[in-house]
């Protein structure tokens, strides 16, 4: 499966699809409400095929429900029970139930066999309107859905998922393996010594965003003059958002033109949150193994995560020594058995190579397990 994003024309038609979407966010807090009136009243989950049907019949009484198709409709009901099933499943791990949305901020509807159909060159044509996109590439497979998004901005994105089985995978052999170690002050560390900088672009457009967001607090709530404020915070951190992404994507290919096994070690994301906050969400560590692994894939590469627990920063890359307490203010350490000089991301980034070549079976990794411990 592979998604395509095509960005709708301005027209003034587009309101319709606008009122499609806040149709859809009443359907959804209409669904909401069904659920907790059910669970009040019979201590159990409301099964989501009684739950489509009895929306398909207010639909017919109700006018603006009619704005969404039903199978809009359908796929509302189906992403509520997906998170009711996500929420039974890892609610001790902190997973919230779905709950209530303004209107105004719901974002999506989904079509999937029925409800729009491509006339050729760039227009689409939804419900009974014609709509022109720009086409920034060809769709190539067979299409499984169309979603229609709003941004915060008011503009409006197809997105579609087709179906591309049949694609040739493009793969360069390189014949190298490498293990990298994510940092605060260097975003990654190679195990052959090379160190990547991250841009911190949310750091560099920190004065814009905090003067756009005190600009946007002084206006009148509900007028055009803090609307137009918003709308102009809301700029300001796409402009970060796309930024970053352009610069993952850039990077991902860069690194898989180079290697052919890529090792990480797995990361404790929320507790680097709750130490770091603000830095680690602008360096996005999560968003760019994300982006890594579906590039990897697309070449016919490999990304491997290693154990969390592995010391991998306290142990000695030469021979093995393991220390029992690594402070994190020390950059390097002497180890006491090989005396040789260890830098902090750089060693880890060697046995975290070595590991993740033993993982893929490419090399044996119980000289490291078998080290002494301080």
């Amino acid at each position: 499966m592979k998604s395509l994003k095509f960005k709708l024309y301005e027209h003034k038609r587009n309101r319709h699809l606008k009122r499609t979407i806040n149709a859809s966010g009443a359907i959804y807090n209409h669904c909401i409400a069904l659920h907790h009136r059910y669970y009040k009243m019979w201590g159990k989950h409301l099964n989501c095929a009684k739950l489509q049907s009895h929306i398909a019949k207010l639909r017919k009484r109700n006018p603006f429900w009619q704005l969404v198709g039903s199978q809009a409709a359908q796929d509302i009901c189906q992403r509520i029970e997906k998170a009711y099933q996500l929420f039974f499943k890892y609610n001790k791990k902190g997973v919230r139930p779905p709950g209530f949305k303004k209107i105004k901020k719901y974002r999506s509807f989904t079509l999937k066999q029925a409800g729009y159909k491509f006339l050729g060159a760039n227009r689409i044509k939804i419900g009974n309107r014609v709509y022109q996109f720009w086409k920034s590439r060809e769709i190539e497979g067979t299409v499984k859905t169309l979603t229609i998004k709003r941004t915060p901005l008011g503009e409006l994105f197809m997105v579609i998922v087709v179906d591309n089985t049949n694609s040739p995978q493009i793969k360069f052999e390189t014949g190298k393996i490498a293990g990298f170690d994510f940092g605060l002050k260097t975003f990654l560390t190679c195990s052959d010594g090379t160190k990547i900088e991250s841009p911190q672009f949310l750091k560099q457009s920190f004065n814009a965003i905090k003067k756009a967001s005190r600009q946007h607090s002084k206006k009148l709530k509900g007028s055009s003059n803090r609307e137009r404020a918003r709308k102009n915070l809301v700029r300001k951190y796409e402009g970060v958002t796309n930024a970053r992404c352009h610069w993952f994507w850039k990077l991902a290919h860069d690194l898989t033109n180079k290697f052919d096994v890529l090792c990480f070690e797995t990361l404790n994301l929320k507790g680097m949150q709750r130490l770091w906050g603000r830095k680690i969400s602008d360096l996005a560590f999560g968003e760019f193994l994300q982006i890594l692994e579906w590039v990897a894939t697309i070449k016919g590469k490999q990304v491997v995560f290693i154990d969390r627990w592995y010391p991998s920063t306290k142990t000695c890359s030469h021979c093995g020594y393991v220390l029992e307490n690594l402070d994190l203010s020390v950059r390097q350490w002497r180890c006491r058995s090989c005396q040789s000089l260890n830098g902090r991301d750089e060693n880890a980034a060697k046995n975290i190579c070595t590991v993740g070549a033993s993982t893929v079976g490419l090399d044996d990794v119980r000289r490291a397990m078998s080290a002494v411990v301080a």
